[in-house]
Order: structure tokens, then C-alpha cells, then sequence
């Protein structure tokens, strides 16, 4: 199971996070209580091991502005949360490594998604950040046909449950695991990952899965961010070079 701890505001929740295995952790550049800086976000990145996947949270945001962004801090990807249109996601999708674009659990539309070029899809709640779950049976059978992330309202309490209904491949939290805006429960962090990857072995045929889905996917943006340190040294593109 793929885990991503989103809303990290600080390095000592980053590094918790890393600790006890998130796979990704997400920094929010848009509006929100969790909202962090680009100089707060480089002086995390840079230490955290190479093997972590970083993202960006934008919304609505200037496309150039969104890869400016990554590449400068030497993120993994981007997460893109807003109204994006098939066009903007497909311009940053071609000069980021990964992307991941979000929408409302309750509005799924698989003929909308395939406009997109994004990596992975992410379901949240149709108020991101409110800590409030959407009805999962809305995306019941959707995991089979889009790589798909599920988000809003995810609690080390409900997240058993809704791997078991909605089947995605990886989750993705922020309130749920927080003892207060912006900063990290420990004790929740710990029991929201481990149960998270335990609900995953339950699931009938998925242990079948992992070696042809989830590893391949992971490890292949391991082999991006290690390449992207090896070249750079410090982990931060000339991202005008590489456009």
C-alpha cells in the first residue's frame, strides 16, 4: 500500500513520517491552514533520504509556476488539487517527473479522467482539508481501471474499512493523523501506516499484486529522485535546462 502523509509543515513530522514508512509525504502551496513556503519546504527536502517521495500541493496555480516550483526544490512531483484543465496538467506532467491530479469522490467520471496525463488519481472530499470522508462506495470499482489514491477524511480508525470498500493503491492523509493543524500525532501517524499496509494483505489477490503494480511504480520514482540527486548534487533541477 502505498502511503502519502500530506500537509507536512515542519522537519520534524517530515522525518517521523519517513521513519515510520510513509512512502511520500506532500507539502500544500495553496491556500490552507497547512499552507508552507518554498524556503521552509527546501530546508526539509534536503534532509530527507533519496528514496522519499516529496510532492507539491498546487491549485489552480500558473502551470510554469508549478514546475518552476518543483524543479527549484527538488521535488518528486506535483499534486494538483484545483480546476486544472487536460491542458495544463498535460504541460506540467511533460516537464515534472510525476504528477498526481486530484478530484471529488463524489463526482467520479473515468471518460473525464482519460483526458488527463497524470501518474496516479487522487479522490478526495469536496472540501480538501476538512477531515470529512466521502461516500467510498461512489468509486467502488474504480481502482481497477485508474491508478488510484483515496483521500478525505482518513483516520488510523477508518482507513481499514475504506481500503477494504474502495481497493486503491495507495492513501493519502493529513488532518486525520494531526493533533492539531499543521502538526503531526505521532501515535496516529504510527497506527494510520501500519494499518494501512495491514488492510492491504486482507484484501483477497492483492498480495499478488504488489510485485506487478505498486513496487514497479515506486521504485521507478526512487530511480528518478536518485537520478535527480546524482546530477544535481543537492537534489534541485536547472529546470530551465531541462525544459
Amino acid at each position: 500500500m502505498f502511503v502519502k502523509i500530506c500537509g507536512i509543515t515542519n522537519e520534524n513530522d517530515a522525518l517521523l513520517s519517513v521513519a515510520l514508512g510513509a512512502d511520500a509525504i506532500g507539502f500544500i502551496f495553496a491556500p490552507s491552514k497547512r499552507q508552507v513556503s518554498k524556503e521552509q519546504v527546501r530546508d526539509i527536502v534536503k534532509q530527507l533520504p533519496t528514496e522519499t517521495m516529496t510532492f507539491g500541493v498546487f491549485a489552480n496555480e500558473n502551470p510554469d509556476a508549478v514546475v518552476r516550483t518543483v524543479h527549484e526544490i527538488g521535488l518528486s512531483g506535483a499534486q494538483l488539487h484545483g480546476s486544472e484543465g487536460p491542458e495544463a496538467v498535460d504541460y506540467i506532467s511533460s516537464r515534472v517527473q510525476v504528477v498526481l491530479k486530484a478530484f471529488p469522490g463524489n463526482a467520479p467520471s473515468i471518460e473525464r479522467m482519460a483526458k488527463f496525463n497524470a501518474n496516479a488519481f487522487l479522490f478526495d472530499s469536496p472540501s480538501p482539508g476538512s477531515g470529512i470522508a466521502f461516500d467510498w462506495n461512489e468509486i467502488t470499482g474504480l481502482s481497477a481501471k485508474v491508478r488510484l489514491i483515496l483521500a478525505g477524511g482518513l483516520t488510523p480508525e477508518n482507513v481499514e474499512d475504506a481500503i477494504r470498500i474502495v481497493r486503491p493503491f495507495g492513501v493519502d492523509v493529513s488532518s486525520g493523523v494531526e493533533a492539531r493543524p499543521g502538526k503531526k500525532d505521532p501515535a496516529k501517524l504510527r497506527l494510520f501506516i501500519a494499518k494501512s499496509r495491514a488492510a492491504l494483505l486482507e484484501i483477497p489477490g492483492r498480495d499478488s499484486e504488489i510485485d506487478s503494480s505498486v513496487n514497479p511504480f515506486v521504485q521507478d520514482l526512487i530511480s528518478k529522485r536518485s537520478a535527480m540527486i546524482e546530477k544535481s548534487g543537492d537534489g534541485v533541477f536547472d529546470w530551465e535546462e531541462e525544459l
